[in-house]
């Protein structure tokens, strides 16, 4: 599968079981939501104090499953090595990604004030592979 073609499946499907490796090698899978920002990344908003962004300060390595609403329809996987973008660095991507998945938040003092009040950091994933290539 080409990465643009990952991209678009991302872009229309946000549901997604993300795969990091913990201190002891063995895999720690998390469901999220995941979008796609305007430099092409995988994004994914979480907190500071996650499993998953502690594996991935540690090893960036990152492999999502990404499905549709459906559950039972088409999947695809990527992989990709992340980031993290912690605050306060992170509050424009913060808006931008909510923008992308919910639109205009009602009231974006109390959103921004919540982002801070959680921790909330951005895992942002550059796509390197993606698939299937083929169905069996």
């Amino acid at each position: 599968m080409e990465v643009a073609a990952a991209r678009e499946f991302v872009r229309e499907n946000q549901n997604a079981v993300l795969l990091t490796y913990r201190l002891d090698g063995s895999p720690q899978m998390s469901p999220v939501t995941a979008g796609i920002g305007p430099d092409g990344r995988i994004v994914i908003s979480s907190r500071e104090t996650a499993f998953k962004v502690r594996n991935l300060r540690r090893d960036p390595r990152a492999y999502l499953c990404v499905l549709t609403d459906a559950f039972a329809g088409p999947w695809i996987w990527v992989s990709g090595t992340a980031m993290i973008q912690s605050l306060p660095d992170a509050m424009d991507g913060l808006v931008g990604y909510y923008r992308s998945l919910a639109g205009e938040h009602p009231d974006w003092d109390d959103y921004r004030a919540a982002m801070v009040r959680d921790r909330r950091c951005l895992i942002l994933v550059e796509i390197e592979r993606a698939g299937p290539d083929r169905s069996g």
